[in-house]
């Protein structure tokens, strides 16, 4: 029995590191050379609640960005904090942006997604880039995906932007989401495949073709999910649709947590999706992962464990360089980031159980 779970172990890891060589050889980093002049106009959407730390940023970097903006919508959901003012005070020095005030979550919607949807009942533009309020652009990116998005034929484009990890709660827990996508997915195939569970998206960046957007309103179609993105990109593909998805473009930058407990909390809204929404094959992985090297310790095959552990390093390796992360520190704490990963499962169970968990103050 040992012997046969020591061969998946070996080649399950195998099959990893294949993914991870596939995600960093064939990146796509949207540079200059991309350059298809169009006259495709974006309305930039932005959901906010409680971002009076964030939302002055991603307005000063979208003010001075580009003409393919036709104009910045800001929706604030219902904020306790200065979110309103501040946007306010911008959109006197751009009329492009746009102060959309909520008359309250409607019964039977997630937050933001119905924040997403009430935007795109507003906009104008010929595409819709729903763009969180924490992300920071710059060097004309938003051009370069409006670009690559019309060269692809893309009807949804992704990006999964670069993670900045200032504190060591971060560095132990962020860098978990790009080892599962990255180790999991190979993102070329979002692009060329036509199967619907070969797709992935991210929340925080999503450039739609607005026709398509408003045949499909995909926002009121998962108005309930907690992971609304991956479930629009399966929904996507399942209609023949074209997306793609890109990882860790550094022109597109956010620091998503500001520290571990911040992480768990967040990365358990929805840690199953990434695992076709089973907590069996969820902690399947994290035991894999985790402890896939005690098999071969019992069979006393050394050599298998030398090789099993390298494959270890260089998939952690190309997952750092895809996802342009620091290869020292997740190697240095390769260990750690797998113990948390372990403990936002655990807290996602206990969401589950517990039937919900508090989200900005909200409970969902």
């Amino acid at each position: 029995m040992i012997k046969y779970i020591s061969i998946f172990i070996l080649f399950f890891s195998l099959f990893q590191l294949l993914i991870s060589l596939v995600n960093w050889v064939f990146r796509v980093r949207l540079k200059k050379e991309i350059k298809t002049k169009t006259n495709k106009r974006i309305s930039i959407l932005i959901p906010a609640r409680n971002e009076e730390e964030n939302i002055g940023n991603i307005l000063e970097d979208l003010i001075s960005t580009s003409t393919i903006i036709m104009e910045i919508l800001v929706f604030d959901d219902e904020s306790s904090d200065n979110t309103q003012n501040i946007t306010k005070e911008y959109s006197l020095r751009d009329s492009r942006i746009r102060l959309i005030e909520s008359n309250g979550l409607e019964r039977g919607w997630m937050g933001k997604n119905f924040a997403c949807h009430n935007l795109s009942l507003l906009a104008k533009g010929d595409y819709f880039l729903f763009i969180d309020s924490d992300v920071r652009i710059k060097n004309d990116v938003i051009e370069k995906a409006l670009n690559y998005a019309i060269s692809k034929k893309l009807d949804l484009l992704s990006v999964f932007p670069y993670q900045i990890m200032i504190s060591k709660g971060e560095k132990i827990s962020i860098p978990n989401m790009n080892y599962i996508l990255l180790s999991l997915l190979a993102l070329p195939l979002v692009l060329y495949s036509k199967f619907s569970s070969i797709s992935a998206a991210n929340g925080q960046f999503m450039l739609f073709k607005a026709d398509t957007y408003k045949n499909i309103l995909p926002h009121k179609l998962f108005k309930t999910s907690k992971a609304e993105d991956i479930e629009i990109s399966r929904y996507y593909k399942k209609k023949n649709l074209r997306i793609a998805c890109l990882a860790s473009i550094k022109d597109i930058s956010c620091r998503m947590y500001n520290s571990l407990e911040e992480s768990i909390q967040g990365f358990s809204k929805n840690i199953n999706y990434f695992f076709g929404n089973s907590y069996v094959l969820a902690i399947l992985f994290w035991l894999l992962t985790c402890f896939g090297f005690v098999s071969f310790l019992v069979k006393g095959d050394f050599l298998l464990l030398f090789v099993y552990l390298f494959i270890i390093l260089i998939k952690r390796i190309f997952i750092s360089l895809t996802s342009n992360q620091s290869v020292g520190d997740n190697l240095k704490y390769l260990i750690h980031q797998q113990f948390i990963l372990g403990k936002i499962i655990l807290k996602s169970i206990q969401n589950k159980r517990n039937k919900g968990l508090k989200w900005k103050g909200r409970t969902i």
